[in-house]
């Protein structure tokens, strides 16, 4: 299907799309897959073989884990933290996977062959699984791939897939792939860019379950950061970070008492990404947006919008929800564009591609709710990635917390002044979107795989972890 803003913005548990979401959604495929052609009574052995960089930050990544959770039968975006820890704790202390919810099998995370030197031909994060019957013959085997944002690509189907989604793309009523297409779009029709992504998105769902969906996600960012300011103590992970938005919190509270004071608006902003960036590290449940490693710069953004936008004090509660459906389908549709032309993922293109793609994102849904035209709302997804080009993703300890956290508040700040930026012009600007997204994808091809989440350059190996 054609990538709508439901692809973009989904529910799944941290610390990462691509490393976590993504490898959990394959292990499921392959374990309903098990059920559903009748093999699964005849299983006794199984192998799993990881490569690229999803064998060399695997561990810090959550990967391992989520394999097992996903051939246990759990998708993503139902499993609860809860029943996450339940399950690993009984597969460590037994040594047994339950695959697809009906063969007991001794496997565990130790189990796994991981391969972190060897890179697949289709993309970096690959992921082969194998089951064989008691006399040790396969009965079925595959092999995915992990292209960023929790999206997956199984291998020999990259051609149909394509194909499925280009005719997909002939049933939108206003189908795009470049800023160039959909700013004709909106200048043909005389509408903003979240209108043409919710006409876009009528062709699959009703009205009603589009301002619903998004509602949902807005909540389940909302309850995502109420949950991180619960909790204290340090991330796991062996690098003892601090939890900080607990802190922060208190700290607002003291100093902003109303909590609308305009001089206070970055420490806000601040703390939203950080709340949600450490419930990420956390492997707690959140939304990726577009990816978990970026999941904190488009909730807050959003809460600047809700908060801090001309207006929004003396806004009714339809008012504000209006805001919130607004700005996910201007996002989503930029996204879209990112999606379509270059890479979401950190393994791929570096951190320019999640962090980049999202302080984009973000830029574009903050210009639309605050009265921006389309060539506005360009601009401003424009200038936040064009300041973002050449991120690196070197992860220390191959753990999503530093350089991760601070810089989803950093990417945050960039979005709400690249969007004040572009507000401020009339539209017109010498670098189009298009060419940005085109850079960010040809540096992150020439961008050395040692600082494309491989824990092989950069801070990964820089800073001492202990």
């Amino acid at each position: 299907m054609a990538v709508g803003v439901f692809d973009l913005f989904s529910v799944g548990i941290g610390p990462s799309s691509s490393h976590t979401v993504g490898p959990m959604r394959a292990g499921a495929v392959f374990a309903r897959e098990l059920r559903e052609s009748g093999v699964l009574e005849s299983v006794a052995g199984l192998r799993v073989d990881l490569y690229g960089s999803l064998a060399a930050t695997g561990k810090g990544h959550g990967t391992f884990t989520a394999v097992l959770l996903g051939l246990e039968g759990y998708d993503p975006e139902e499993i609860l933290p809860d029943e996450v820890e339940e399950r690993l704790d009984s597969i460590a202390e037994t040594g047994k996977l339950n695959l697809a919810g009906g063969t007991l099998l001794d496997y565990a995370v130790g189990d796994m062959v991981l391969h972190p030197l060897t890179v697949l031909p289709r993309h970096t994060n690959g992921m082969k699984f194998a089951v064989s019957d008691a006399e040790g013959n396969i009965v079925r085997e595959a092999t995915f791939f992990s292209v960023g944002g929790g999206f997956i690509v199984r291998e020999g189907e990259e051609n149909a897939a394509q194909q499925e989604l280009e005719e997909s793309k002939k049933e939108l009523p206003l189908p795009f792939r470049t800023a160039a297409e959909l700013m004709g779009r909106c200048s043909s029709k005389g509408l903003g860019i979240s209108d043409i992504m919710f006409i876009n998105e009528r062709a699959s769902r009703s009205e009603e379950e589009i301002r619903e969906g998004l509602l949902h996600i807005w909540s389940v960012m909302e309850a995502c950061v109420e949950t991180s300011l619960k909790r204290e103590g340090v991330l796991p992970g062996g690098l003892r970070v601090r939890r900080r938005a607990p802190d922060w919190l208190e700290r607002l509270l003291k100093e902003d008492k109303d909590r609308n004071d305009p001089k206070y608006w970055q420490e806000w902003v601040n703390l939203i990404a950080l709340a949600v960036n450490e419930e990420n590290a956390s492997g707690g449940r959140v939304v990726t947006a577009p990816t978990n490693g970026a999941a904190g710069i488009i909730p807050a953004v959003l809460y600047y919008a809700l908060n801090y936008a001309p207006g929004m004090d003396k806004a009714s509660q339809k008012d504000r929800d209006d805001v919130v459906v607004k700005f996910l389908l201007t996002a989503g549709a930029v996204g879209v564009l990112y999606k379509e032309q270059a890479s979401i993922s950190g393994a791929e293109v570096g951190c320019q591609g999640e962090v980049g793609s999202a302080s984009s994102m973000a830029a574009a849904g903050l210009a639309e709710v605050m009265g921006g035209t389309p060539g506005q709302v360009e601009n401003a997804a424009e200038i936040a990635m064009e300041h973002n080009l050449g991120l690196t993703c070197d992860p220390i300890g191959g753990l999503v917390q530093i350089p991760c956290i601070e810089r989803n508040a950093i990417a945050a700040a960039k979005a709400i002044n690249a969007a004040k930026m572009a507000l401020w012009g009339d539209g017109t600007h010498r670098v189009s979107l298009d060419e940005v997204i085109v850079t960010m994808r040809e540096t992150g091809k020439d961008m050395s795989h040692k600082y494309k989440e491989t824990a092989m350059g950069g801070l990964a190996v820089n800073v001492v972890e202990c």
